[in-house]
């Protein structure tokens, strides 16, 4: 019988069927659970409910993802996690997608929103950085931890709101994804990482050094975003409007809003969060490594903030 384990992330206790080598262990058995992870068959009902040409399903608060030659995985009312390993599938590949497309689902089943981006902390804030896929937001996170500042997330950042409804970030889990030409701007040679399981030149990085385990407030969010121009700029999103696309944006599965109904909840917790926060919009050049330039730049940016204040 395989022996569970509990684990923290997200701001939850997770116990789990599958080994989660990522995450911080609690030691005590006596811990409330938020979350259980368990092993299972889903093919049944994979073959009742299951679409052509669609990898995932929602049916009632349920989510249903199927990759192929991976696993199944069902997400059920926020706290339960069911995987159905598909053939010979090695556990790296399975817990890839528990960490990310799961945890995404889960947390707006609990009313958590997930940006997709990275956190860190700066002056006991944390500041999201989000953008789409290969903008360089865990490659400008890695700048800033270079020059000694902490990560809360990487990929996934959970987001709720306070008693007084102010928005918080719960420290997700110490690790970051960096592909290797990151590696090589900062000096990191790619050997001393494992290799994220189908892509070669993605690695996984333990950061747990560097690792604020506090809930913090969110200050700020950084949409990091690739130009043609030649030199980095910053601009503030004055719009509310524009801040709203902006966090819709970068939801993380921002497809599942309409598919679970929150799209009232979506919009209503967004508009608290951009009501309270500075929003900008990060250019940076695609033809260049610009990521110790940004991390002068987001600084500089936060203390005129704070001295405004």
């Amino acid at each position: 019988m395989t022996q569970k384990m509990i684990y923290k992330a997200f701001g939850l206790n997770v116990c789990s069927d599958l080994p989660l080598p990522e995450l911080p262990k609690l030691n005590s058995k006596e811990e409330k659970v938020d979350i259980f992870i368990e092993l299972c068959d889903l093919t049944c009902l994979w073959s009742e409910l299951g679409e052509p040409d669609r990898f995932c399903i929602v049916k009632g608060n349920s989510v249903i993802i199927h990759i192929p030659n991976i696993a199944i995985y069902c997400i059920e009312n926020g706290n339960n996690i069911l995987i159905s390993p598909l053939n010979d599938t090695c556990e790296d590949q399975v817990r890839l997608y528990v960490l990310g497309s799961c945890m995404g689902a889960l947390l707006m089943q609990r009313r958590i929103l997930p940006l997709h981006g990275s956190a860190i902390v700066i002056n006991d804030k944390a500041y999201a950085i989000v953008g789409d896929s290969g903008a360089g937001k865990s490659t400008l996170a890695s700048a800033f931890l270079s020059k000694g500042y902490q990560l809360l997330s990487d990929d996934v950042i959970p987001i709720s709101l306070s008693n007084e409804n102010f928005p918080l970030v719960n420290p997700a889990y110490p690790q970051q994804k960096l592909w290797q030409e990151s590696l090589d701007a900062f000096g990191m040679a790619s050997n001393d990482y494992r290799p994220i399981f189908d892509r070669e030149t993605k690695f996984t990085i333990p950061v747990a050094s560097q690792f604020s385990s506090k809930t913090l407030p969110l200050a700020g969010v950084f949409e990091l975003i690739k130009t043609e121009a030649d030199e980095i700029e910053i601009l503030p999103t004055i719009s509310g409007l524009q801040r709203l696309h902006t966090l819709y944006s970068h939801t993380y599965r921002n497809f599942l809003i309409d598919r679970l109904g929150i799209r009232e909840w979506h919009f209503n917790m967004t508009a608290k969060i951009a009501d309270q926060i500075g929003v900008y919009q990060l250019q940076r050049p695609m033809n260049r490594f610009t990521a110790h330039e940004l991390t002068s730049l987001i600084l500089n940016t936060i203390n005129k903030e704070v001295i405004k204040i």
